[in-house]
């Protein structure tokens, strides 16, 4: 199998002129000013709203942490001290360090209590009745001028703002698990956010410790709306006969340290879903059902031994030939890799289409900080100039006879055609209410 490698000082150079670009934020009036933030709340105290909540308080920001039963808030603020002190314990920073920053956190069951915080982010199950009641809430409680931020991973954003009467002071801000430890954040400007609301979370974001990328309001926002398309692509591959495993070893070769299966079983096959319920994924769906829900339970697509080492599973095997009646396939892993991995790049097109980024090398600096793309391969966009349009095209057309949802995006056949640079595109940035 032959995998186009780019230069690597080409690469170097682009990465690093991508990450300076991602910061700019060209249609923000020049004297636009910041509001001050002195004062943070986060309403729940789960994975992500923990994290979220060390991120502030190791910047030195007060911190009030929100949620709805006792046990929950001490189980949060009991992984939060813990995590500080592995840090200690590793020789990161002083011991004393770790009554210093807990002490910046204060629980609470109140969300009253949130009254006086100049930004108040919600980390909830990602419910959209749930979080638009949070944001009713905060609309009641918040001192006027409060950013309002939601932690949604996919869900529309101008829907969340329209619970409240101030939806220019609501923003995404979507990190990524676990929050304490990944670079990227994810901004997200709806519809309404106010330019002063941009113009702070993305100054915030440097003050945290993290790598700010502006995008707009889609479904998966930019990274997941991409991984999406990688993931529908992998389990279509389940009914044509490939195993999960050879998908993994494909994408593994590509150079992503986990595939989507091996992702799948470390995050916990029942993201999403509850006992008897019959999702998209039948696969998953049964595998579940026989309690194989990921590293977690010691199988889920994968057999793991005490190690938590993974081995591929007969059981799964069996359940995907029985559900998908497909037999055995001997597909390559170069076009393993190209089902999987170019439906990305013309989705990554779509997006810049709809004006849903502010720039191509934005698309990458999300996919080379939040998602594992391979370093030495530039990001999404940057590989298609490496690729090609036309080859990226011709396995396109081949999806699209199977799947009309994964149609060539317009730009694509035009660069197929016309020739230029994927990295070079320039559709219009992003575009906002505002406009």
């Amino acid at each position: 199998m032959s995998i186009k490698q780019p230069d690597s000082d080409q690469v170097a150079a682009y990465v690093g002129k991508a990450s300076t670009e991602a910061w700019q934020v060209p249609n923000l009036p020049a004297d636009v000013q910041q509001r001050p933030i002195n004062k943070v709340g986060i309403i729940g105290a789960g994975t992500m709203g923990g994290g979220i909540s060390m991120n502030f308080a190791t910047a030195g920001y007060p911190v009030t942490i929100v949620e709805t039963k006792q046990e929950a808030l001490d189980r949060g603020l009991s992984v939060i001290r813990a995590n500080y002190q592995r840090s200690a314990d590793r020789g990161r920073f002083a011991p004393e360090e770790v009554d210093i920053r807990m002490n910046r956190i204060t629980g609470s069951l109140d969300k009253s209590d949130l009254a006086d915080c100049d930004l108040i982010i919600e980390a909830v199950f990602e419910n959209m009745d749930i979080k638009k009641s949070i944001f009713g809430d905060l609309d009641k409680i918040a001192k006027p001028g409060a950013i309002l931020a939601t932690n949604t991973s996919a869900l529309n954003i101008d829907e969340i703002a329209s619970a409240t009467q101030r939806p220019q002071d609501v923003i995404g801000l979507h990190f990524f698990s676990p929050a304490n430890v990944m670079k990227l954040l994810e901004i997200v400007r709806a519809d309404h956010t106010a330019d002063d609301v941009v113009a702070t979370s993305m100054d915030l974001a440097k003050k945290i410790g993290k790598i700010a990328v502006l995008v707009g309001v889609t479904p998966g926002f930019v990274g997941n709306r991409m991984l999406r398309a990688r993931q529908v692509q992998a389990n279509k591959l389940l009914y044509k006969g490939v195993m999960p495993w050879d998908i993994d070893r494909a994408i593994n070769a590509f150079g992503f340290k986990m595939g989507p299966y091996q992702m799948s079983d470390l995050a916990g096959l029942d993201i999403g879903w509850s006992k008897g319920a019959k999702t998209e994924n039948p696969i998953r769906d049964a595998l579940c059902e026989m309690d194989r829900r990921g590293q977690k339970t010691k199988a889920g697509f994968y057999d793991y031994d005490e190690t938590r080492t993974p081995s591929p599973s007969p059981v799964t095997e069996k359940v995907v030939r029985d559900i998908t009646g497909a037999e055995p396939s001997s597909m390559s892993q170069e076009e393993i890799i190209e089902t999987c991995i170019y439906p990305m790049i013309n989705e990554a097109v779509k997006i810049l289409e709809e004006n849903k980024a502010q720039r191509p090398s934005d698309i990458d600096v999300v996919w080379l900080n939040g998602y594992g793309w391979p370093a030495g391969k530039g990001g999404p966009m940057f590989y298609a100039d490496v690729v090609g349009a036309e080859a990226i095209l011709a396995r396109m057309e081949k999806l699209a006879a199977d799947d009309p949802a994964f149609a060539p995006a317009e730009t694509l056949k035009r660069l197929a055609k016309e020739g230029g640079s994927f990295v070079e595109l320039d559709l219009g940035g992003l575009k906002t209410g505002s406009d």
